[in-house]
């Protein structure tokens, strides 16, 4: 077998174990998440498995859709996350990850503009300028990644005699600082996309999506919150598969602390948004990539 072959069977194999066992993960975070965040504002919360029965009582819904396209745009967002997800935790091409999870992303844009809701339509476009925002601090994350490994390929660090973080600390503030808007927390939950029910435009993105079409967009989240999540540690592991532990260790600090952010920070508008994001990116990421360029 050819080595693109064997490369394509991995990942293919890797999307499979990825797509059974990050909703998993993802649930159970979800649901420590919530009861996180009862204790901050001083309620109990509901139990560990509350998402788990939300998401299982949104699959035994009749389904329910504005237009016959709008499952199907949910659908290919869905499996996109899950190959992004497939092509990271399998060691692949970092860069190509980053692509499929932006397709992702832009396919769950399309649904909510399919639905003709003014409601759906204001949440897609401020779905799309946090994909603006973000996105220029994703590229210069995969570029560092490149200068210190000389390869895109997320099995490189590995090889290395020191994490990631030793060389690209800026890349991983500009990561960390983009990670609000990735994990679709206040104050940058600007499209109402999140699962905060005290925003200003219903439910944004998701208004007019119903039953086990919202169903999906939940699960999606939770493989993208382990993505995101994947993407913290990338930057703390070196030398062999032992130093995973200290990088599921720190990026659980980083969860923590956005759960945190999320709920002592009121939302901000989409302008203030953008241009913080751009300059982090320029500075913390864009200093990154001059001084490796010179190393």
């Amino acid at each position: 077998m050819t080595p693109i072959l064997m490369a394509i069977l991995k990942t293919l194999i890797a999307t499979v174990i990825f797509a059974v066992v990050a909703p998993v993960i993802g649930c159970l975070l979800a649901g420590l998440e919530r009861i996180i965040s009862a204790r901050m504002q001083g309620r109990v919360g509901p139990k560990l498995l509350q998402p788990y029965w939300d998401v299982r009582k949104l699959l035994e819904k009749e389904r329910a859709s504005v237009n016959g396209v709008e499952g199907v745009y949910i659908a290919a967002a869905l499996g996109f996350a899950m190959l992004a997800g497939g092509i990271f935790f399998s060691g692949g091409n970092l860069l190509l990850c980053v692509f499929v999870i932006t397709l992702s992303s832009l396919f769950f844009i399309i649904a909510a503009y399919s639905t003709r809701s003014p409601y759906a339509e204001i949440g897609a476009a401020r779905e799309t300028i946090q994909v603006m925002s973000y996105e220029p601090m994703v590229l210069f994350m995969a570029i560092v990644f490149y200068q210190v490994t000389h390869s895109f390929d997320v099995v490189a660090a590995f090889r290395l005699t020191h994490p990631i973080i030793c060389f690209g600390l800026g890349a991983f503030i500009g990561l960390a600082f983009i990670l609000t808007i990735k994990l679709r927390k206040s104050p940058f939950d600007i499209s109402d996309s999140g699962h905060h029910g005290h925003q200003d435009i219903v439910k944004g993105v998701t208004t007019e999506m119903s039953g086990p079409t919202l169903a999906k967009v939940e699960i999606m989240h939770w493989v993208e919150d382990v993505l995101f999540l994947g993407w913290v540690g990338m930057f703390f592991v070196w030398g062999g598969p032992v130093t995973i532990i200290v990088a599921i260790v720190f990026a659980l600090v980083m969860w923590f602390l956005e759960i945190w952010i999320d709920n002592n920070f009121a939302r901000v508008k989409w302008q203030p948004m953008l241009k913080w994001a751009w300059a982090v990116a320029l500075v913390a990421g864009g200093i990154n990539i001059a001084v490796l360029a010179f190393i």
